[in-house]
């Protein structure tokens, strides 16, 4: 991690070394806090953060599933982003806001604990670092809907995907892929998932998965393509014999998928489908497609 001079925390900017918590922070303890990660692309007109709003909308929803209030408006959220970005000098990086429960509290409930909010940004590159990825099939399933608030981006959810990408250390596999409690492609430790058959492209539907902003975005694209994204349960099965398959996240952006358990999907290359949308997302968050202009916010300095 390169570090950047600035972290917005708890409404003022403060220096990277010193955006410290306590050792008995409630969230270190025990999960509870929720996150969220945007980028911002350099452009002629200044760096490019893509759906702010959603983002801190989206913060807003997993906070208010373990009751949390923050303490800030989704406006002073982005202000703060934009202008963390500013201070930083930054043309282009990773955005990491953080809403967690405090020091002052200790016990499973976290009723009184303060609530605290900070913001931070950094240089990052491609989070998949290949142009196309082989996945495993994790021996752990996608968290069950009916054991927590599964849509929502909670902190202590992602030992979920922690233990799914550790079983991939010592193999030659890229990223691990869930499945759910039923058997079916649910997503990636930190992705969603799509597939391509026979021009029809297919999506897991949302209640077991993350509402992905660029799984949002990418069915947008498609659909000015000519493409509906049909959101059914897709068995591994099915998966298995699609004729192409990416990943969406904001990290991972677009990313094709080459091989599921050592099943090489379709030819093997990135497919037409996977490559259209890929530079479709790039052209979109670039601020280079028109109609998506409404979703860039510009860190002008």
């Amino acid at each position: 991690m390169e570090p950047t001079k600035y972290i917005w925390m708890d409404g003022e900017f403060v220096l990277w070394e010193e955006a410290k918590v306590h050792a008995l922070t409630h969230a270190l303890h025990y999960g509870s806090g929720a996150f969220e990660g945007l980028r911002a692309y350099e452009t002629p007109e200044g760096p490019a953060l893509f759906r702010v709003q959603e983002h801190f909308e989206r913060l807003f929803y997993s906070t208010k599933a373990i009751g949390m209030e923050i303490p800030f408006s989704v406006e002073e959220l982005e202000e703060a982003t934009l202008e963390l970005v500013r201070r930083n000098e930054l043309e282009h990086c990773y955005i990491r806001p953080l809403a967690f429960y405090g020091y002052g509290k200790m016990g499973l409930n976290p009723t009184d604990a303060p609530v605290q909010v900070m913001i931070a940004c950094w240089p990052w590159g491609a989070y998949l670092p290949h142009e196309m990825v082989d996945l495993k099939v994790s021996s752990y399933i996608r968290i069950h809907p009916k054991s927590t608030v599964a849509d929502a981006k909670i902190c202590g959810h992602y030992v979920n995907s922690i233990l799914a990408v550790r079983e991939l250390i010592g193999t030659d596999f890229h990223e691990a892929l869930f499945l759910d409690y039923e058997g079916n492609i649910a997503e990636g430790p930190g992705e969603n998932f799509f597939l391509v058959k026979g021009g029809t492209v297919k999506t897991p539907p949302l209640g077991n998965v993350l509402a992905g902003i660029t799984r949002e975005t990418v069915m947008e694209l498609l659909k000015g393509e000519g493409y509906t994204t049909v959101e059914a349960q897709i068995s591994l099965e099915e998966a298995l014999e699609a004729d192409e398959a990416f990943f969406t996240g904001t990290a991972a952006e677009v990313t094709p998928i080459r091989s599921i358990d050592g099943k090489i999907l379709g030819s093997g290359s990135i497919g037409p489908v996977s490559q259209m949308t890929k530079q479709l997302y790039f052209d979109t968050v670039r601020g280079k497609k028109e109609d998506f202009r409404k979703y860039i916010s510009f860190a002008r300095r």
